[in-house]
């Protein structure tokens, strides 16, 4: 700064104000700054800058690298990138790892380097954990995905186990009795929630829980594969399976069509987060809509008006759609009457 200072013929403190817009200078000087900047090559020290100012205009994101591939967190990572350049600001995304240990580091790393907010996608840290954290820091820090039991303020989630209930519920009003359900990955709290959720609806509507019928997923198409596989192995009977996410449904009704069982004729599939490719499959699959883009939206405005002191809605919950595509059909209890 000293140097484009002494080539321009001004103050440091000139090129200061020139550089953040504050005071006054002529256009003629911001002219001579300007100029000498360009000849230096100089760059603000960016970290000396968010000291001196308290602010970043950056927003940390922590999300575990386990979850970056697929539909739903390539639509959160982008929604949230457009969301806070479109409020000027910039996102900083930082790998959570694998443990509650490397998540807590990776909150801590976006804290030391200054960003003005922070938000959690969480996988290995606790809810009582997570508001502990939140105590912790002065700074706004956001959790999605997770509902939280001290700071529901601070948190953005969705039913997932309310979304599962109900697709399950819409296989049995359309006749299916012996439903399979494909887990996610059992450390996820979305996988929990959803095989929560199916095994309520079964409650509800007095048909017991068939432990058969459960088979352990890993988020991937192969694992869809492998569960069906392993059903039909064993010669267990369903006529419709719940995957929880569209990528195991895919490897669901690629596995049924090689064992010569057709969708949704013999076997009616549904999957999870609506991926783009689900409406041009053949058949097209059904499938539940999370509101990623809507969620990612009101978690930013939230860390927002934090920062601005505004006012925070502990009305977070968002509800998921069900979309029923060509890969549903009616089941062979199904009768007219449960059909009105």
């Amino acid at each position: 700064m000293q140097e484009v200072a002494s080539r321009a013929g001004v103050s440091k403190a000139t090129v200061s104000r020139v550089l953040s817009g504050k005071g006054y200078v002529s256009q003629e000087t911001k002219d001579q700054v300007f100029k000498a900047i360009e000849e230096t090559g100089y760059r603000p020290n960016l970290l000396a800058r968010n000291l001196a100012t308290s602010k970043s205009m950056c927003i940390g994101l922590v999300v575990t690298n386990t979850l970056y591939h697929g539909n739903y967190f390539s639509e959160l990572i982008s929604q949230a990138a457009k969301k806070l350049d479109a409020n000027r600001r910039k996102l900083i995304l930082v790998d959570g790892k694998n443990s509650a240990a490397e998540e807590q580091e990776a909150i801590e790393f976006l804290h030391d380097l200054g960003c003005d907010g922070i938000i959690i996608y969480p996988r290995f840290l606790s809810i009582d954990k997570m508001d502990a954290i939140i105590d912790k820091y002065k700074k706004p820090v956001m959790v999605v995905n997770r509902k939280l039991r001290k700071h529901q303020s601070h948190c953005i989630y969705c039913d997932h186990q309310g979304s599962s209930f109900n697709a399950t519920k819409a296989l049995i009003e359309r006749g299916h009795r012996d439903i399979a359900f494909i887990t996610g990955s059992l450390d996820s709290p979305t996988a929990i929630e959803r095989l929560s959720g199916y095994k309520e609806a079964l409650a509800a509507c007095d048909l017991p829980v068939q432990e058969a019928l459960i088979v352990q997923g890993k988020w991937s198409p192969a694992s869809g594969a492998a569960a069906i596989s392993t059903l039909l192995e064993a010669g267990i009977p369903f006529s419709a399976v719940l995957a929880s996410n569209d990528e195991m449904a895919i490897g669901v009704m690629k596995k049924l069509s090689e064992a010569g069982i057709a969708v949704p004729a013999d076997v009616s599939v549904i999957g999870f987060d609506n991926i783009p490719t689900a409406p041009f499959l053949i058949p097209a699959l059904s499938s539940v809509k999370d509101p990623v883009s809507d969620m990612v939206n009101e978690v930013i405005n939230q860390i927002i008006s934090m920062l601005d002191g505004g006012y925070l809605s502990n009305d977070n919950v968002f509800i998921s759609e069900l979309l029923l595509r060509d890969s549903v059909n009616n089941g062979p209890f199904f009768t007219p009457a449960e059909a009105q």
